[in-house]
């Protein structure tokens, strides 16, 4: 997980249907940058199984025996 630049995020944004110029790309890349990089220490280390979307299917799901 690497700090997001200003040319990637111009790519992501315009898929989302919501087309930015290079200097909104610049300000966006500046604003979540420090998220990004507080994460580095610990990127790819959290096991999968905490990914919170699969939360309500995990609550659900009926074991079987």
């Amino acid at each position: 997980m690497t700090r997001p630049t200003p040319k990637e995020i111009k790519p992501i944004a315009l898929v989302a249907g919501v087309p930015v110029d290079d200097e909104i790309a610049t300000r966006i890349s500046n604003s979540i940058g420090p998220a990004f990089e507080g994460f580095a220490a610990i990127a790819g280390t959290l096991p999968f199984d905490l990914e919170p979307a699969l939360y309500p299917i995990a609550q659900t799901q009926k074991v079987s025996k």
